[in-house]
Parts: structure tokens; C-alpha cells; sequence
């Protein structure tokens, strides 16, 4: 990579556009858990898709690998170079315009540095709703979100950010732009090669702008935090939720007694909504974009009804907008707060939403044998079947030593998912992190067919290398 090289590439971006000094090249530089450091020759900030092509198609020629990054805010290293150095880091910060916006179409369409909270932003002014929602939405770039198939708090009701593309604009490890920028529901004309790119983490070509689906802006939320029975209550519950409203349930979120305690511990405005300690609680909300009213009182009957049954056996429903804030507050605190408490093992997995249950407490017993202490801190979109099985390290231990264990616990725990028939990333990825489990546990057609798209699209391997495969 020489210093005509970069001369090129800075004659296609400006003098603004490239980034060679490393103390401006640092935050590009480290993924978002600090698991991963990588190295870089220089950082490229294209403003346009046509100079994001222009510069993919010199990487071509020269053959220098391509880390695409978005808001560096993904959590399994797919947006860290290695440490080679001789990578260049594409970020798409400066594509970051909405290009349209079609209220009565219900499509959004943007470019892919758009923070994704200015995404949501923009249609609640349009009085529409875009539903994809998690919590690094103040800094994650639509291109990433879409990149990495995002699920977030809504994906019960709305789907991942794979059901949420309606068409994509990629440019292709040539340097051609390929424009399927649809905004038509029906398509039905041979492969939907959108679909290739949702999810792939920027190794069979780069998103730059993206058609998303939209929908009636919500005039109803309905917010309640029910302390259950049991865990099995969850499950029921649910079904029952689902069954009364009509499927207007947006969010379910199961939260454990030890990611309250530690919430209410670490972070600041947290505190117990309830008078009484239980084991297991549910933080559920209800959408509808009629204001009638309907929704409150269907709330109040389902709960009244699962307390009459034994599945809840206390509630609280937020009465403002402040205390739907507070109770979702105690649900996206666990993450923060855990960092307060040491080193945390962290898994992203799904099973069948049915037995949720049943893995919680198998996988539970099997890392309480294997490390003494160990505190477990399941919690997450149950509603979908995605459980956050994080684990905090036994009270006093040796941090460095406990995160030595990863691959130990790795083990267990996806051993039993993926007898449960679930999935060992449920919407983190597989980046860097994640890419030896995927090689052990995916069935070797399945990673020879994943090999052959690679190597369609990416012969020379130089779209986000080392991430995946």
C-alpha cells in the first residue's frame, strides 16, 4: 500500500476523507467490548456511493482488503481489522442522507451512515413509525444495523432488519454499484439478492443505501412489569397476551432477580418498581395505532386474568411516559451494569420460544457445575425466543482468568442450544468472535454452500476478511 496508493484514494474522497494519523485512526480502530484491536493503513470516509465505489474498485486493483464500518457499535468484532496493518477501514459516516421519505408508500429510503435513531426520528415527524429498536440506536448507522440482520426489542411484533428491507444499494467487491433500490411489496422476479447482503457483514459487498418498510405511528403504548410465578409463567403468559390483544404485543422482555439487583446497584435512577423481591419478571408493551383506549383495558383484563390464574402474581403498568421510560430503564441498564460487576461471559442465542424455559434452567445447572459461583444472568427478547445468557463472574474472582474460560462455557452452553435446535447467534452475528463456533456446529453443506456464495461474489477474499468463514 504505497504513497501513491493513498494519493489515489485521497483524490477520490478529499483531503477530509482519508485518515492516516493514528491518533484520528483510534476509535475506528477497537470494537465496542474492547475484545478486539486491530491495526490499519489508513481510514477512508467516502461521502458518496459513487466514491465508495471508486475507491472499492482501486482496493480491486491493488488487491488491499476492505473492513466496512458503520458506528463500530456491533459486539462480535465484525467491524475490526486485524492486525496486519495492511487493511484499510471503509467507514460510511458520511453517506448520511435520507434520501426520500413516501408516507402513503410507508417507505423510508436513506443512505448508509444514517444513525438509526434519526431514522426513527424522521418517521415519527412523518407521524410513521420505523420499529427496529436496541439499545446503541444513538450511534449505530443504518448500513451496519442492516449488515449484521439487527433484531433489538420489537423483533416479536416487527421481524429482524432482514423483514424490515424492501431494497438495497450495494456496491460489489469490483466496483460496481448494483441499484436494487425497490420500493415494491411484490416482486416476485427470480432470486431476491437483497437478501444475500442482509446479514453478511460487509464479505459480499458494501450497503450503501437501503429502501425500509414503515408503519402506522403507534398512538397507544400500553407498558406493564409483571413479577411472575415461575419461569414456565413467562411462556404462558405470552400466549395469552398474544391471544387477548389481538397479537398487539411489541415487546417482551424477561428480566432476572440478579439483573434487577444489579441494574438498581449500577445504575443510576434504577429502583424496584415492586414492594416484594421475586425471581422472575416480565417488562411487557402493547402497541396500537388507535387511541381509543381499548389497549389499557385489555392490558388490565389479561393481567387480571393471569393473576386469577397464578402465571403473574404482581404487576405495574406505566401510568406516563416518564415511568414507561423508568421500567425500560431497569431492562437496558442490565448490560451497563454489568460491567460494574467483573468480567461477563456473554451468549446471543435462540431457541424455540416455547422452551425457553427449559434451556434456562438446563443450561444453568450445567455452567453452576462447571464453575462454582458463577452468577447467571439470563435475560432478553423471550418473546422471540432470543435469550441474552450472559455470566457474571463468581463474586471476587480473577477477572483475566474468568474471561479465560470463554471457549469452556462457549461449549457447554451452545452444546445445548443447538440440541435444543436453536441458533448460537440469535442477532449479534458472527464477526470475529463467533467464527470458530459457526465452523464446529454448522453442517458442513450448509458452510460449503456459504463458501461458494463467498468466493461468487469475493474471489480474492478482500470484502471484510477473516469475518464469518
Amino acid at each position: 500500500m504505497t504513497q501513491d496508493f493513498l494519493a489515489r484514494i485521497a483524490a477520490v474522497v478529499g483531503p477530509h476523507g482519508l485518515l492516516t494519523d493514528a491518533s484520528e485512526m483510534a476509535p475506528y480502530l477497537e470494537e465496542e467490548r474492547g475484545l478486539y484491536h486491530g491495526a490499519a493503513r489508513a481510514v477512508v470516509r467516502p461521502g458518496s456511493t459513487d466514491e465508495v465505489a471508486a475507491v472499492v474498485g482501486l482496493c480491486a486493483e491493488q488487491g488491499v482488503g476492505i473492513v466496512p464500518q458503520g458506528g463500530n457499535t456491533g459486539l462480535c468484532g465484525g467491524a475490526a481489522p486485524d492486525t496486519s496493518g495492511t487493511e484499510i477501514i471503509l467507514s460510511l459516516s458520511r453517506l448520511n442522507k435520507i434520501r426520500a421519505l413516501d408516507p402513503l408508500n410507508f417507505t423510508m429510503t436513506v443512505e448508509a451512515g444514517v444513525i438509526l435513531q434519526t431514522v426513527q426520528e424522521t418517521a415519527d415527524n412523518a407521524g410513521c413509525l420505523f420499529p427496529l429498536s436496541f439499545g446503541a440506536e444513538g450511534s449505530a448507522q443504518i448500513g451496519g444495523t442492516i449488515a449484521t440482520n439487527a433484531g433489538g426489542s420489537g423483533v416479536l411484533r416487527y421481524g429482524n432488519a432482514r423483514e424490515l428491507v424492501m431494497g438495497l444499494e450495494v456496491v460489489l467487491p469490483d466496483g460496481q454499484i448494483w441499484n436494487g433500490l425497490r420500493i415494491l411489496r411484490k416482486d416476485n422476479t427470480g432470486y431476491d439478492l437483497k437478501q444475500l447482503f442482509i446479514g453478511a457483514e460487509g464479505t459480499l459487498g458494501i450497503v450503501t443505501a437501503a429502501v425500509l418498510k414503515l408503519f402506522p405511528k403507534p398512538k397507544d403504548i400500553q407498558t406493564a412489569f409483571c413479577a411472575l410465578a415461575d419461569l414456565d409463567a413467562a411462556i404462558s403468559l405470552l400466549s395469552r397476551a398474544r391471544a387477548a390483544t389481538g397479537d398487539h404485543v411489541t415487546a417482551f422482555e424477561l428480566i432476572p432477580r440478579i439483573g434487577l439487583d444489579m441494574s438498581a446497584t449500577h445504575v443510576h435512577g434504577v429502583t424496584d418498581p415492586l414492594a416484594e423481591r421475586h425471581d422472575w419478571y416480565v417488562l411487557m408493551e402493547l402497541s396500537s395505532p388507535n387511541a381509543d383506549g381499548s389497549l389499557q383495558d385489555s392490558l388490565e383484563t389479561l393481567l387480571g386474568r393471569a393473576m386469577e390464574d397464578g402465571e403473574v402474581v404482581d404487576a405495574v403498568l406505566a401510568a406516563s411516559t416518564e415511568q414507561r421510560r423508568a421500567l425500560w430503564r431497569i431492562r437496558e441498564g442490565i448490560p451497563e451494569a454489568q460491567k460494574s460487576e467483573g468480567g461477563s461471559i456473554k451468549h446471543d442465542v435462540s431457541v424455540p420460544t416455547s422452551s425457553v424455559p427449559d434451556f434456562i434452567r438446563r443450561a444453568s445447572l450445567a455452567v453452576e457445575a462447571a464453575i462454582p459461583g458463577i452468577r447467571v444472568v439470563p435475560f432478553g427478547h423471550v418473546g422471540d425466543g432470543n435469550i441474552h445468557f450472559n455470566l457474571s463472574q463468581p463474586a471476587g474472582a480473577d477477572k483475566q482468568a474468568y474471561l479465560g474460560e470463554w471457549a469452556r462455557m462457549n461449549r457447554i452452553v451452545h452444546d445445548i442450544v443447538v440440541g435444543m435446535q436453536g441458533s448460537i447467534s440469535a442477532e449479534h452475528g458472527i464477526g470475529q468472535l463467533k467464527k470458530g463456533e459457526l465452523a464446529h456446529y454448522k453442517a458442513p453443506l450448509e458452510l460449503d454452500l456459504m463458501k461458494r456464495v463467498k468466493a461468487a461474489f469475493d474471489p480474492r477474499g478482500l470484502m471484510n476478511p477473516g469475518k464469518i468463514l
